[in-house]
């Protein structure tokens, strides 16, 4: 059974925007240093190819899809350096299944 109509206002009154979930400055600070040390994309077919022929990551990527507010939101093994691209054909595979 879901939530009364209150509740679930409630709810969404207080969570964060999709687009600022857990992305304050600690997040924008350890990403950038992150990619800082990662600049090429670690995605899966990338990974496979030479550094110097895979894209220039730009994104900060939550290995286990739950993002910043997730358990492991700060934990650099649940990181990978993605070009904007991969990471938005992966995000689109997570929550599409495409």
């Amino acid at each position: 059974m879901g939530r009364c109509p209150r509740c679930r206002a409630e709810a969404e009154a207080s969570r964060p925007a999709h687009k600022d979930a857990g992305r304050g400055t600690r997040w924008r600070r350890d990403s950038a240093r992150y990619l800082e040390d990662h600049p090429y994309c670690e995605c899966p077919a990338c990974a496979l190819l030479p550094p110097l022929q895979r894209d220039a990551a730009t994104e900060v990527d939550h290995i286990d899809g739950l993002g910043p507010l997730g358990p492991r939101g700060f934990d650099p093994t649940n990181w990978q350096a993605m070009s904007k691209r991969h990471h938005s054909r992966k995000t689109a595979e997570e929550t599409w299944g495409r």
